[in-house]
């Protein structure tokens, strides 16, 4: 698997990342024979959150893993919080509970990454440095980052917290490419024109924070797959032609598309199918040319000013 560092951290990455949140529909032989995969094929890069499955996806990986000193050794594992039934809660007290909850579950003694789940309206920045110091004095978490964050709320968080960002985890792909339609329909009176993050994309390239592309075969919030939806014929007739081109599945073409963009994101899949996982894991191989990078993004009902 084909590498980068992680933001402007000294982590050194697979540019595809395994996300962890179904892990729990596995049985402990399937979740053991899935991690296997993944780490066969390089993707030595897990992502949890502490409310994934109530908590219970952390714990089946490092039961299937069979975690040891040996083994965390050669895995990096990024878990996330903030989320609580019914609010968020970026208070000091919460971010320590939940990260001890998390490596308990893990069985580790570190983090390498955390990131902020999803804004906390109430947050107290100076709270979150607490927090952070005090994680990082004490070796439970080596780096920091962000998941759903505009560019203001990032800032405001780096005021106080004297620890880079190196992430920010948002919703992209294909069929949900707002990040990338407002900057090409600057000063255009039509809706691809409105700019609903801030303008995150650029920002976080020229603050070297690694965009983790979630959903990546998604469209809307969890609404569906695009691949193999009637709602994207044109789309898919577009990325098949592609993927006969290249002799690889749609789901690489569809994941190469996000691996093309100069901004170096690294998309955390979520699939639990070995298979499907090894179709994602050949993305990393090919690089689209801007012609069916634009072709790809038109297909999808963008337009071009």
């Amino acid at each position: 698997m084909r590498t980068m560092k992680l933001g402007i951290s000294d982590l050194e990455v697979p540019v595809i990342g395994v996300g962890c949140m179904r892990i729990n529909s596995l049985t402990k032989p399937e979740a053991e024979a899935f991690i296997q995969a993944a780490l066969e094929e390089g993707a030595n890069f897990f992502d949890h959150a502490d409310i994934y499955g109530g908590g219970r996806c952390e714990e089946i990986f490092a039961e299937a893993i069979h975690m040891n000193d040996d083994i965390r050794e050669k895995i990096i594992i990024q878990s996330k919080c903030g989320i609580r039934k019914g609010m968020y809660d970026f208070s000091k007290e919460h971010i320590l509970q939940a990260v001890d909850g998390s490596l308990r579950r893990l069985r580790t003694d570190y983090l390498d990454v955390l990131l902020l789940h999803r804004p906390d309206a109430l947050v107290e920045p100076e709270e979150v440095a607490e927090a952070f110091d005090q994680l990082h004095t004490k070796g439970k978490v080596r780096y920091f980052g962000v998941s759903n964050h505009n560019p203001m709320q990032i800032q405001l968080l780096q005021k106080f917290v004297k620890y880079p960002i190196v992430a920010n985890q948002l919703q992209f792909s294909i069929a949900h490419s707002t990040m990338v339609s407002a900057g090409l329909n600057v000063n255009m009176l039509n809706d691809a024109a409105v700019d609903r993050d801030g303008g995150v994309l650029d920002f976080c390239r020229v603050h070297d924070i690694t965009i983790q592309p979630w959903s990546p075969f998604q469209y809307g919030f969890f609404e569906g797959v695009f691949l193999g939806s009637e709602k994207f014929r044109e789309l898919n007739q577009k990325i098949q032609e592609i993927a006969d081109k290249y002799q690889v599945s749609d789901t690489t073409i569809a994941l190469a598309w996000i691996l093309r963009h100069p901004a170096r994101m690294q998309p955390i899949i979520g699939t639990m199918n070995i298979g499907r996982l090894k179709d994602c894991c050949k993305a990393a191989e090919i690089e689209l040319t801007r012609e069916e990078w634009y072709a790809i993004y038109r297909a999808a009902g963008n337009t071009l000013p």
